[in-house]
Protein backbone atom coordinates (compact mmCIF):
# COMPACT_ATOMS: atom_id res chain seq x y z
CA UNK A 1 0.00 0.00 0.00
CA UNK A 2 1.21 3.31 -1.05
CA UNK A 3 0.15 6.67 0.30
CA UNK A 4 1.10 9.95 -0.92
CA UNK A 5 1.20 12.75 1.73
CA UNK A 6 1.87 16.58 1.35
CA UNK A 7 2.97 18.18 4.30
CA UNK A 8 2.34 21.43 3.56
CA UNK A 9 -0.32 23.09 0.99
CA UNK A 10 0.90 25.82 -1.06
CA UNK A 11 0.62 29.54 -0.60
CA UNK A 12 -1.07 32.11 -2.95
CA UNK A 13 1.88 34.22 -3.91
CA UNK A 14 2.94 32.85 -7.31
CA UNK A 15 6.98 33.08 -8.33
CA UNK A 16 6.95 36.20 -10.73
CA UNK A 17 4.96 38.03 -7.37
CA UNK A 18 7.67 36.93 -5.03
CA UNK A 19 10.57 37.55 -7.37
CA UNK A 20 8.88 41.14 -7.90
CA UNK A 21 9.03 41.39 -4.08
CA UNK A 22 12.68 40.39 -3.90
CA UNK A 23 13.79 42.44 -7.37
CA UNK A 24 15.70 39.44 -8.36
CA UNK A 25 14.63 37.22 -11.03
CA UNK A 26 12.64 34.21 -11.54
CA UNK A 27 15.14 32.02 -12.39
CA UNK A 28 17.38 33.13 -9.17
CA UNK A 29 14.10 32.77 -6.96
CA UNK A 30 13.55 29.05 -8.47
CA UNK A 31 16.95 27.98 -8.22
CA UNK A 32 17.74 29.37 -4.76
CA UNK A 33 14.25 27.45 -3.67
CA UNK A 34 15.40 24.01 -5.46
CA UNK A 35 18.80 24.17 -3.67
CA UNK A 36 21.08 24.76 -6.77
CA UNK A 37 24.40 25.16 -4.91
CA UNK A 38 25.66 28.11 -7.20
CA UNK A 39 23.35 30.84 -5.64
CA UNK A 40 24.74 32.37 -2.62
CA UNK A 41 24.18 31.44 0.80
CA UNK A 42 22.96 35.20 1.40
CA UNK A 43 20.63 35.46 -1.33
CA UNK A 44 19.43 31.93 -0.42
CA UNK A 45 18.59 32.69 3.18
CA UNK A 46 16.82 36.04 1.93
CA UNK A 47 14.50 34.30 -0.79
CA UNK A 48 13.71 31.48 1.55
CA UNK A 49 12.75 34.29 4.99
CA UNK A 50 11.07 36.19 2.15
CA UNK A 51 9.24 33.00 0.91
CA UNK A 52 8.03 32.44 4.47
CA UNK A 53 7.21 35.77 5.13
CA UNK A 54 4.89 35.60 2.10
CA UNK A 55 3.53 32.07 2.46
CA UNK A 56 5.31 31.12 -0.57
CA UNK A 57 5.55 27.27 -1.58
CA UNK A 58 6.06 25.87 -5.15
CA UNK A 59 4.42 23.32 -6.00
CA UNK A 60 5.21 19.77 -6.20
CA UNK A 61 4.19 19.50 -9.92
CA UNK A 62 5.92 22.72 -10.71
CA UNK A 63 9.03 22.34 -9.21
CA UNK A 64 8.82 18.78 -10.73
CA UNK A 65 9.06 20.09 -13.95
CA UNK A 66 11.54 22.79 -12.55
CA UNK A 67 14.43 20.39 -11.55
CA UNK A 68 13.29 16.78 -13.07
CA UNK A 69 12.90 15.53 -9.97
CA UNK A 70 9.90 13.44 -8.34
CA UNK A 71 9.48 16.06 -5.53
CA UNK A 72 8.75 13.24 -2.70
CA UNK A 73 10.58 11.43 -0.45
CA UNK A 74 10.19 7.38 0.62
CA UNK A 75 9.46 6.26 3.90
CA UNK A 76 8.91 2.38 3.65
CA UNK A 77 7.20 0.03 6.75
CA UNK A 78 7.68 -3.60 6.55
CA UNK A 79 4.64 -5.03 8.17
CA UNK A 80 6.59 -7.52 10.04
CA UNK A 81 8.03 -4.85 12.03
CA UNK A 82 4.99 -2.30 11.72
CA UNK A 83 4.33 -2.31 15.64
CA UNK A 84 7.56 -1.16 15.72
CA UNK A 85 7.40 1.69 13.64
CA UNK A 86 3.66 2.67 13.16
CA UNK A 87 3.61 3.99 17.02
CA UNK A 88 4.14 7.43 18.78
CA UNK A 89 7.78 7.35 17.96
CA UNK A 90 7.49 6.89 14.23
CA UNK A 91 4.47 9.62 14.22
CA UNK A 92 6.87 12.61 15.78
CA UNK A 93 9.74 11.44 13.72
CA UNK A 94 7.60 11.59 10.25
CA UNK A 95 5.99 14.70 11.62
CA UNK A 96 9.40 16.50 12.46
CA UNK A 97 10.56 15.39 8.88
CA UNK A 98 7.58 17.04 7.38
CA UNK A 99 8.02 20.42 8.86
CA UNK A 100 11.58 20.03 6.61
CA UNK A 101 10.02 18.91 3.93
CA UNK A 102 7.10 21.30 3.44
CA UNK A 103 9.54 24.22 3.31
CA UNK A 104 11.63 22.70 0.73
CA UNK A 105 8.09 21.89 -1.60
CA UNK A 106 8.54 17.87 -0.67
CA UNK A 107 5.74 15.42 -0.25
CA UNK A 108 5.88 11.72 1.55
CA UNK A 109 5.44 9.09 -0.04
CA UNK A 110 4.64 5.92 2.42
CA UNK A 111 4.66 2.59 1.56
CA UNK A 112 3.35 -0.49 4.01
CA UNK A 113 4.30 -3.28 2.09
CA UNK A 114 5.09 -7.61 3.34
CA UNK A 115 8.62 -8.23 4.80
CA UNK A 116 9.64 -10.03 1.75
CA UNK A 117 8.57 -7.36 -0.52
CA UNK A 118 10.63 -4.47 0.89
CA UNK A 119 13.58 -4.47 -1.10
CA UNK A 120 11.53 -4.87 -4.12
CA UNK A 121 9.28 -1.75 -3.45
CA UNK A 122 12.84 -0.02 -3.08
CA UNK A 123 13.58 -0.92 -6.13
CA UNK A 124 10.00 -0.19 -7.60
CA UNK A 125 10.99 4.00 -6.04
CA UNK A 126 14.24 3.84 -7.63
CA UNK A 127 12.89 2.42 -11.45
CA UNK A 128 10.33 4.55 -11.78
CA UNK A 129 11.30 7.77 -10.03
CA UNK A 130 8.77 7.92 -7.72
CA UNK A 131 11.17 9.64 -5.19
CA UNK A 132 14.04 11.27 -4.98
CA UNK A 133 15.43 9.80 -1.72
CA UNK A 134 14.03 7.81 1.33
CA UNK A 135 14.78 7.61 5.02
CA UNK A 136 15.72 4.01 6.38
CA UNK A 137 14.08 3.32 10.09
CA UNK A 138 14.86 0.48 12.20
CA UNK A 139 18.76 -0.40 10.89
CA UNK A 140 19.20 -4.19 11.62
CA UNK A 141 22.13 -6.64 11.81
CA UNK A 142 23.98 -7.20 8.40
CA UNK A 143 21.00 -4.86 7.02
CA UNK A 144 20.39 -5.30 3.04
CA UNK A 145 18.69 -2.10 2.56
CA UNK A 146 22.33 0.06 2.52
CA UNK A 147 23.99 -2.28 0.22
CA UNK A 148 20.90 -1.88 -2.05
CA UNK A 149 20.33 2.10 -2.06
CA UNK A 150 23.94 2.45 -2.96
CA UNK A 151 23.52 0.05 -6.08
CA UNK A 152 20.83 1.93 -7.09
CA UNK A 153 22.22 5.22 -6.33
CA UNK A 154 19.15 6.45 -4.65
CA UNK A 155 19.59 8.64 -2.15
CA UNK A 156 18.94 7.73 1.60
CA UNK A 157 19.78 8.54 5.13
CA UNK A 158 19.64 6.12 7.88
CA UNK A 159 17.52 6.89 10.96
CA UNK A 160 20.03 5.02 12.90
CA UNK A 161 23.13 3.12 12.31
CA UNK A 162 24.16 -1.20 11.23
CA UNK A 163 27.19 -2.38 12.07
CA UNK A 164 28.19 -3.30 8.75
CA UNK A 165 31.67 -3.28 7.32
CA UNK A 166 30.99 -1.03 4.56
CA UNK A 167 29.95 2.31 6.74
CA UNK A 168 30.06 5.47 4.23
CA UNK A 169 26.73 5.91 4.69
CA UNK A 170 24.59 8.89 5.90
CA UNK A 171 23.00 8.33 9.44
CA UNK A 172 21.73 9.99 12.17
CA UNK A 173 21.32 8.32 15.65
CA UNK A 174 21.77 8.89 19.28
CA UNK A 175 24.27 7.23 21.18
CA UNK A 176 22.43 4.43 22.95
CA UNK A 177 25.43 2.31 24.25
CA UNK A 178 26.48 4.96 26.13
CA UNK A 179 22.69 6.46 27.42
CA UNK A 180 21.76 3.02 28.76
CA UNK A 181 25.71 2.86 30.47
CA UNK A 182 24.86 5.76 32.41
CA UNK A 183 21.07 5.16 33.22
CA UNK A 184 22.52 1.96 34.69
CA UNK A 185 25.29 3.29 36.49
CA UNK A 186 22.60 5.48 38.14
CA UNK A 187 20.76 2.62 39.48
CA UNK A 188 23.68 0.88 40.88
CA UNK A 189 25.07 4.21 42.54
CA UNK A 190 21.48 4.08 44.15
CA UNK A 191 22.22 0.64 45.84
CA UNK A 192 20.30 -1.58 43.08
CA UNK A 193 21.91 -4.74 42.10
CA UNK A 194 19.00 -6.96 40.78
CA UNK A 195 18.25 -4.61 37.76
CA UNK A 196 15.85 -5.92 34.44
CA UNK A 197 16.29 -5.09 31.14
CA UNK A 198 13.20 -4.74 29.00
CA UNK A 199 14.83 -4.16 25.82
CA UNK A 200 13.06 -3.53 22.19
CA UNK A 201 13.84 -6.49 19.44
CA UNK A 202 17.78 -7.33 19.45
CA UNK A 203 17.83 -7.81 15.99
CA UNK A 204 17.32 -4.53 15.61
CA UNK A 205 20.85 -2.14 16.16
CA UNK A 206 19.40 0.91 18.57
CA UNK A 207 17.94 -2.45 21.14
CA UNK A 208 21.76 -4.17 20.96
CA UNK A 209 23.52 -1.19 21.08
CA UNK A 210 21.33 -0.73 24.63
CA UNK A 211 22.12 -4.11 25.99
CA UNK A 212 25.61 -3.64 25.39
CA UNK A 213 25.71 -0.18 27.44
CA UNK A 214 23.43 -2.27 30.30
CA UNK A 215 25.85 -5.38 29.79
CA UNK A 216 29.08 -2.87 30.10
CA UNK A 217 27.67 -1.32 33.61
CA UNK A 218 26.80 -4.34 35.51
CA UNK A 219 30.08 -6.10 34.46
CA UNK A 220 32.00 -3.09 35.67
CA UNK A 221 30.27 -2.91 39.39
CA UNK A 222 30.93 -7.12 39.24
CA UNK A 223 27.31 -7.52 38.82
CA UNK A 224 25.94 -11.14 37.74
CA UNK A 225 23.61 -10.56 34.80
CA UNK A 226 20.51 -12.86 34.87
CA UNK A 227 18.76 -13.79 31.85
CA UNK A 228 15.47 -13.88 33.28
CA UNK A 229 15.91 -10.37 34.09
CA UNK A 230 16.15 -9.86 30.54
CA UNK A 231 13.65 -9.12 28.06
CA UNK A 232 13.60 -8.14 24.22
CA UNK A 233 10.38 -8.03 22.54
CA UNK A 234 8.37 -5.87 20.42
CA UNK A 235 7.97 -2.18 22.44
CA UNK A 236 4.06 -2.24 23.53
CA UNK A 237 2.28 -1.70 26.66
CA UNK A 238 1.24 -5.06 27.07
CA UNK A 239 5.01 -6.77 26.88
CA UNK A 240 5.73 -4.30 29.63
CA UNK A 241 2.83 -5.10 31.64
CA UNK A 242 3.60 -9.06 31.15
CA UNK A 243 7.36 -8.65 31.29
CA UNK A 244 7.24 -6.62 35.07
CA UNK A 245 4.61 -9.15 36.43
CA UNK A 246 6.58 -12.27 35.74
CA UNK A 247 9.86 -10.92 36.95
CA UNK A 248 8.37 -8.81 39.87
CA UNK A 249 7.35 -12.80 40.97
CA UNK A 250 10.24 -14.33 40.84
CA UNK A 251 12.00 -15.68 44.11
CA UNK A 252 14.64 -13.59 43.32
CA UNK A 253 12.73 -10.02 42.32
CA UNK A 254 14.31 -6.89 40.75
CA UNK A 255 14.54 -3.65 42.34
CA UNK A 256 14.98 -2.01 39.48
CA UNK A 257 13.77 -1.75 35.86
CA UNK A 258 15.48 -0.42 32.75
CA UNK A 259 13.21 0.25 29.66
CA UNK A 260 13.61 1.01 26.61
CA UNK A 261 10.25 2.86 25.98
CA UNK A 262 7.88 5.00 27.83
CA UNK A 263 5.05 3.18 26.16
CA UNK A 264 6.74 -0.36 28.04
CA UNK A 265 6.93 1.90 30.58
CA UNK A 266 3.53 2.37 31.22
CA UNK A 267 3.33 -1.28 31.23
CA UNK A 268 5.68 -1.42 33.91
CA UNK A 269 3.71 0.81 35.93
CA UNK A 270 1.08 -0.95 35.44
CA UNK A 271 2.62 -4.28 36.78
CA UNK A 272 4.18 -2.58 40.04
CA UNK A 273 0.62 -1.31 40.91
CA UNK A 274 -1.21 -3.92 40.67
CA UNK A 275 1.23 -6.21 42.96
CA UNK A 276 0.66 -3.05 45.71
CA UNK A 277 4.24 -1.97 44.96
CA UNK A 278 5.12 2.08 44.86
CA UNK A 279 6.81 3.49 41.99
CA UNK A 280 10.23 5.52 43.27
CA UNK A 281 10.15 3.64 46.86
CA UNK A 282 10.16 0.14 46.61
CA UNK A 283 10.65 -0.28 42.56
CA UNK A 284 12.83 2.06 40.38
CA UNK A 285 12.50 2.63 36.71
CA UNK A 286 14.50 4.25 34.44
CA UNK A 287 13.60 4.64 30.77
CA UNK A 288 14.38 6.08 27.55
CA UNK A 289 12.07 8.84 26.60
CA UNK A 290 11.36 10.00 23.07
CA UNK A 291 9.81 13.09 24.29
CA UNK A 292 7.02 12.01 22.34
CA UNK A 293 4.72 15.62 22.05
CA UNK A 294 1.81 13.60 22.40
CA UNK A 295 2.54 11.15 25.33
CA UNK A 296 4.24 13.54 27.45
CA UNK A 297 6.90 11.74 30.69
CA UNK A 298 4.66 14.10 33.13
CA UNK A 299 3.61 17.62 33.34
CA UNK A 300 6.18 20.24 35.93
CA UNK A 301 7.78 17.58 36.81
CA UNK A 302 9.39 14.08 34.62
CA UNK A 303 7.10 10.65 35.95
CA UNK A 304 10.04 8.62 34.99
CA UNK A 305 13.76 9.48 34.91
CA UNK A 306 14.70 8.77 31.84
CA UNK A 307 17.79 9.53 29.14
CA UNK A 308 15.60 11.68 26.55
CA UNK A 309 16.21 13.16 22.87
CA UNK A 310 13.82 15.08 20.94
CA UNK A 311 12.54 12.32 18.09
CA UNK A 312 10.63 15.22 16.29
CA UNK A 313 14.10 17.04 15.92
CA UNK A 314 15.69 13.71 14.39
CA UNK A 315 13.05 13.97 11.95
CA UNK A 316 13.60 17.43 10.86
CA UNK A 317 17.31 16.75 10.98
CA UNK A 318 17.16 13.65 9.21
CA UNK A 319 15.40 15.35 6.37
CA UNK A 320 17.41 17.94 6.48
CA UNK A 321 20.71 15.34 5.68
CA UNK A 322 18.59 13.97 2.92
CA UNK A 323 17.14 16.87 1.22
CA UNK A 324 21.11 18.47 1.16
CA UNK A 325 22.27 14.97 -0.16
CA UNK A 326 19.99 15.34 -3.27
CA UNK A 327 20.96 18.80 -3.80
CA UNK A 328 24.66 18.24 -3.59
CA UNK A 329 25.17 14.19 -4.74
CA UNK A 330 29.12 14.58 -4.10
CA UNK A 331 29.76 15.71 -0.86
CA UNK A 332 30.38 13.58 1.62
CA UNK A 333 28.13 11.66 3.50
CA UNK A 334 26.80 13.34 6.79
CA UNK A 335 27.12 10.97 10.20
CA UNK A 336 26.15 12.37 13.17
CA UNK A 337 25.67 10.88 17.00
CA UNK A 338 23.97 12.63 19.42
CA UNK A 339 23.90 12.61 23.26
CA UNK A 340 21.13 12.10 25.37
CA UNK A 341 20.09 13.95 28.48
CA UNK A 342 19.86 11.66 31.31
CA UNK A 343 16.62 14.04 33.43
CA UNK A 344 15.74 12.70 36.91
CA UNK A 345 12.16 12.13 37.79
CA UNK A 346 9.74 10.37 40.12
CA UNK A 347 10.74 6.84 39.32
CA UNK A 348 13.44 6.48 40.96
CA UNK A 349 14.95 6.12 44.70
CA UNK A 350 17.45 4.53 46.76
CA UNK A 351 16.84 0.39 46.84
CA UNK A 352 14.76 -0.42 49.80
CA UNK A 353 16.27 -3.78 51.60
CA UNK A 354 13.67 -6.07 53.19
Amino acid sequence: MRIKLTPRDNGHMNLKQLSEKLGLSPTTVSRALNGYPEVSENTRRRIQEAAEQYNYFPSARARSLATGRAMAIGHVLPMTISSEMVNPVFGDFLAGAAETYSKSGYDITLSSVRAEDELKCYRDFAAKRIVDGVIVHAPRTDDPRIALLKELGLPFVVHGRAPIADDSYAWLDINNRRAFYRATKLLIDLGHREIALINGQEQMDFAQRRRAGYSAAMHSAELTLRPELMVSEEMTEGVGYAAAKRMLSLKKPPTAFLVSSIITAIGVRRAVSDLGLRLGQDISVVIHDDEISYLRNGDTEPLFTATRSSVRAAGRRAAEILLQQIAQPEAAPVQELWEVELSLGQSTGPVRHS
